[in-house]
């Protein structure tokens, strides 16, 4: 055994008693412990594999030696790896993003300022329930529209939906407060805390066909901020309800997936039935851009 922070060393054996055995002059033992000290791993080598090297010619030895350093760096790298953050290990890129100013511009309203949670373990997934078939190019003025019908006719302090994505799989920063930053959002009743919300924009109900480049976008955006708390996309999370128009009473706990339908904390028909059924594939993208098997 080697004590922490100690040099490995074979025990001494002592001489058998018949003095006319021949012994063999070796050196003090500190000596022998520096020459052994001056090579590249050899203070960590254990002591079964030095005594085998005692045994072999020089430059043999010397590379043997090499090679057991090298596979002690190695395994040391594989533990560090291990123990690093999940947040670490499994962060994925942030995409591409346009930010509100430019689908906006001054039609911004006056709003109080943004708030914010320590981090985001889920995502909730929604569509906008206004038509399908629009060019993409217009997209900025019909995201201005659902501005205008949210903090308009609603009387909401701003957009909801924390993202936006369109069926060409462009996406739309959408609530004010930092695309990087963990914005709390407006967009699921009782679940607004520790979440974001991205919506798809369309009315995607049963039958109706759901782009590959929309669900791909979702995903993306789910990987990057999932990613950042360490949350597996496939797996589920405890949210905290913070009212009773949710389908939990204030203050339940609720076990949700980390990539969530509106409809799994609020009694809604969103985010539609042929997003609700591509929910597993987005779950599984994102999962796959963060890095897991």
């Amino acid at each position: 055994m080697v004590p922490p922070g100690g040099t490995p060393h074979i025990a001494d054996r002592a001489d058998p008693p018949d003095s006319r055995t021949m012994r063999v002059f070796r050196g003090p033992r500190r000596a022998r412990e520096r020459r052994t000290s001056g090579i590249p791993g050899a203070a960590r080598t254990p002591v079964a594999a030095r005594a085998l090297l005692g045994a072999l010619p020089g430059l043999a030895a010397v590379a043997a030696l090499f090679l057991c350093a090298n596979g002690v760096e190695r395994a040391a790298d594989e533990q560090t790896a291990r123990a690093a953050p999940a947040a670490d290990r499994y962060a994925a890129p942030r995409p591409d993003i346009v930010p509100r100013s430019v689908w906006l511009g001054d039609a911004a309203r006056a709003q109080p300022a943004p708030r914010y949670d320590d981090k985001v373990v889920a995502v909730f997934v929604h569509h906008t329930d206004t038509p399908n078939g629009y060019d993409c190019a217009d997209v900025p003025a019909i995201l201005r529209g659902v501005y205008q019908g949210q903090t308009g006719a609603r009387d909401w302090d701003d957009i909801g939906y924390n993202f936006v994505v369109d069926r060409c799989g462009t996406i739309y920063e959408g609530r004010a407060g930092g695309i990087d930053r963990p914005v709390t959002g407006a967009h699921t009743q009782g679940f607004n805390h520790r979440t974001t919300g991205i919506a798809a924009l369309g009315t995607y109900t049963a039958g109706v066909p759901v782009p590959d480049a929309l669900t791909d976008a979702i995903a993306a955006v789910a990987a990057w901020k999932l990613g950042e708390s360490g949350t597996d996309p496939r797996g589920r999370v405890a949210l905290v309800s913070s009212n009773g128009l949710s389908r939990f009473a204030a203050g339940a706990t609720a076990t949700l997936p980390a990539v969530a339908g509106h409809d799994d904390g609020y009694a809604t028909s969103c985010p539609g039935a042929a997003l609700t059924a591509r929910l597993g594939d987005i779950r599984d993208t994102a999962a796959r851009l963060q890095g897991r098997a």
